[in-house]
């Protein structure tokens, strides 16, 4: 691994400074003593189990090699892991790295209560040679909850109630509900977490080494790669990539460059959705943050604003080269306009786990420079509570709380407060879809950013469409742009969203439902969840004077993306 920082000359001061405080104040050698004081004293130093987890877990790894016998040899094709956040997005990273390897068997994320993506899960695998493992550190947490109960449910009718609970795994910290729940299903494994690792810090713990041990890869070696993170870790800053990378994240913020665009080379595209959580929901809070934009294709450099760090994570030799020398040529030109740019290179994809310690220190030394406490998550739960509220209700009613729409057009309706929509109806030039985009796109200033916040399948062909309006807004609105599907983006960006810096546009997405599926023992659907989650978070972002414009669509959600980046296109001409 190698890192190559290019600061600016307006920033370099700011990030020599901190370097200086953090020299002159052993504040490397504070880091690994847990000094709460580093932040703001506010009990940090009980969420820091993950700066030892590498050593622990290289100590014992006899349950995971057991773990891994039996999967290899049990005849099981496919694995489901039904988690949210820091539970799942490691696994992703994991799955879409290193794809399937040989004598094991695939492993597929499940991370949403859309009720077509849930239905396509199930039917992707075959439940009878499937292993399902069933990730939550809390146990709480709703979204695994009613995935287990789901799944449960599915795998028992095909291989019967005496044998479903060996297929399934849960991963949990001791004394939850998920423990108990796993323990009278007869689950074939307990795996337990650490209660003081937050979950978008497990990477390393188990909730990423479980699944890395399923998917077959070596656990050995990744927890060597790890190790060589942690090792320069403990160095002086001038040899301390992670720190040093944190003190420019941190005085990069503090200096109005908030946001940091990721990119990658292609084999590990996928290490931007868990860096996403990592930094969203660590630094984004008190109305400060760290904005992070993924799967934004590389511009011109005039396609930016000055709000922007560059983070740009390199394969060595990857199997494209002339794609990867156009993007390593679009990078150099980013940089030689002047904007900051970090380039890391690893040599292997096993590399990725030392990746994963490095920024895990970066972002808790930004969140030391920010003045922040970057282990809790103090916004999250604010969306969490709106959709308990709301599924509550439906329980008591058989209905959700129904908005009238500001506006209805050709099947698709649009909703915002009272407040809103009569701001952006005295600037819309036309009171019609197309009018209302302009006034809401039009709120985009320097400095502020653009999400797209659909709660629809995670398709292919859903993620290209919006793809295509992200990148509009972007090359017209010279904006950072964001694209988050709910509600996996609620327990990763949306503390940023919500507890960061009022400078967000929000366009959330939505869709009716062609299909739905039932949730053994509970009254409200699949769909219900969605439907309650979207209202939910919406109404926080309302709540905290947040810009948001809610789309809803038809039950034909491509046809509806369609038209509304038609729209989006007249809006922007």
């Amino acid at each position: 691994m190698s890192f190559r920082f290019a600061i600016p000359s307006e920033l370099r001061g700011a990030v020599d400074a901190a370097t200086v405080d953090w020299q002159a104040n052993r504040k490397i050698e504070r880091f690994w003593k847990k000094d709460p004081s580093l932040w703001n004293s506010d009990g940090e130093e009980k969420w820091m189990g993950w700066i030892d987890i590498v050593e622990r877990q290289q100590k014992d790894l006899s349950a995971l090699a057991e773990l891994g016998g039996d999967v290899r040899s049990g005849g099981f094709t496919s694995v489901l892991l039904l988690g949210m956040g820091g539970s799942s997005l490691c696994p992703e990273v994991l799955a879409k790295t290193f794809g399937p390897q040989e004598g094991f068997p695939a492993l597929h994320i499940v991370d949403s209560t859309d009720p077509a993506q849930v239905l396509a899960a199930c039917e992707a695998v075959d439940l009878g040679e499937t292993l399902v493992i069933v990730a939550s550190k809390s146990g709480s947490t709703l979204e695994p909850n009613i995935l287990k109960e789901f799944f449960f449910d599915q795998v028992r009718r095909v291989v019967g109630a005496a044998n479903v609970g060996s297929r399934f795994v849960a991963i949990t910290d001791p004394g939850s509900k998920m423990e108990q729940v796993a323990k009278d299903g007869g689950f074939r494994y307990i795996f337990y977490g650490d209660p003081q690792i937050g979950g978008r810090y497990s990477a390393l713990s188990n909730f990423g080494l479980v699944a890395a041990t399923v998917a077959g890869l070596h656990v050995g070696q990744l927890l060597d790669e790890a190790a060589k993170g942690v090792a320069s870790a403990k160095e002086p800053i001038q040899n301390n990539p992670g720190a040093q990378l944190g003190l420019l994240l941190g005085s990069a913020a503090n200096a109005g460059r908030d946001k940091i665009t990721i990119f990658t080379s292609p084999e590990i595209y996928d290490l931007g959705a868990w860096l996403e959580q990592l930094i969203a929901e660590s630094t984004g809070k008190q109305g400060k943050g760290i904005t992070p934009v993924d799967r934004e294709a590389i511009g011109a450099p005039e396609v930016y604003g000055n709000d922007r760090v560059f983070a740009y994570v390199r394969l060595k030799n990857a199997a494209d080269a002339s794609a990867q020398a156009d993007l390593d040529a679009k990078v150099a030109a980013l940089e030689a306009a002047g904007h900051p740019v970090v380039t890391i290179e690893i040599e292997d994809l096993y590399e990725i786990f030392g990746q994963f310690f490095t920024w895990e220190i970066a972002t808790a030394v930004a969140g030391s420079v920010m003045g922040i406490n970057p282990f809790n998550q103090p916004d999250v739960e604010a969306a969490k509570i709106e959709t308990r509220a709301l599924t509550t209700e439906y329980e008591k009613t058989g209905t959700l709380p129904e908005r009238q729409p500001v506006l209805s057009e050709a099947g698709i309706e649009l909703y915002a407060t009272e407040a809103y929509a009569a701001k952006l109806r005295s600037s819309a030039p036309t009171d019609s879809l197309t009018g209302f985009l302009r006034a809401h796109l039009g709120e985009l200033r320097a400095g502020d950013y653009f999400a797209a916040l659909a709660f629809l399948p995670m398709f292919p062909e859903h993620e290209a469409a919006i793809q295509v309006l992200r990148h509009g807004v972007r090359d017209r609105k010279h904006v950072a742009t964001c694209l988050g599907f709910g509600p996996r983006f609620l327990h990763s960006t949306g503390q940023d969203y919500k507890g960061g810096p009022n400078t967000g546009v929000f366009l959330q997405i939505t869709a009716a439902h062609a299909e739905d599926a039932e949730i053994p023992g509970q009254r409200y659907s699949f769909g219900v969840v969605i439907d309650a989650q979207a209202a939910g978070d919406l109404a926080v972002l309302e709540a905290r004077g947040r810009r948001a414009l809610r789309v809803h669509l038809g039950a034909d959600v491509s046809a509806g993306l369609n038209a509304l980046n038609a729209a989006v296109v007249a809006a922007l001409g």
